[in-house]
């Protein structure tokens, strides 16, 4: 038994730690983002990368991403929009659904602000191994993967 509640402290410390480092990690970044002449919020930077890396998504597709409310999402993409952003236009096939990419300044922006969380994240790796980001990255989907496979059972 007492194997069980060592290895139950161990888990806690661990996500603990990640906790941690996460808050860490992201109030770095936020210092980042009120550094810059852009006034962008944390979650608009998220959606611009998540535009970024999926150009002509839709709301849809960031709301089933980030799993945040489909309200709160749709005043955050009207406010980029309004800020010329992001560019909306109606699907090809569909024309109720808008597909979003990111407008040139968007991409602008993006890429400034992406160069902050580069900036953390290299610095947050100082001094680790290729080898030991391997293994940390693997360590971390397999707890990703365990987390998922049990799904909503908690």
């Amino acid at each position: 038994m007492a194997k069980q509640v060592n290895k139950v402290n161990q888990s806690e410390q661990v996500f603990d730690a990640i906790h941690s480092i996460m808050h860490l990690y992201r109030a770095r970044q936020l210092r980042g983002l009120r550094d810059t002449p852009h006034e962008i919020t944390h979650m608009e930077y998220k959606a611009l990368g998540f535009f970024s890396r999926h150009p002509g998504a839709t709301q849809g597709d960031l709301a089933a991403h980030s799993g945040r409310d489909k309200a709160q999402l749709a005043r955050l993409l009207k406010g980029l929009r309004d800020k010329e952003l992001l560019d909306a236009a109606a699907d090809q096939a569909d024309r109720r659904i808008t597909r979003l990419t990111l407008s040139a300044q968007g991409q602008k922006i993006f890429n400034s602000l992406n160069q902050l969380g580069t900036q953390a994240s290299s610095a947050a790796v100082d001094g680790m191994s290729a080898a030991q980001l391997t293994q940390l990255q693997a360590l971390l989907q397999q707890i990703r993967d365990n987390l998922e496979a049990d799904g909503d059972g908690l």
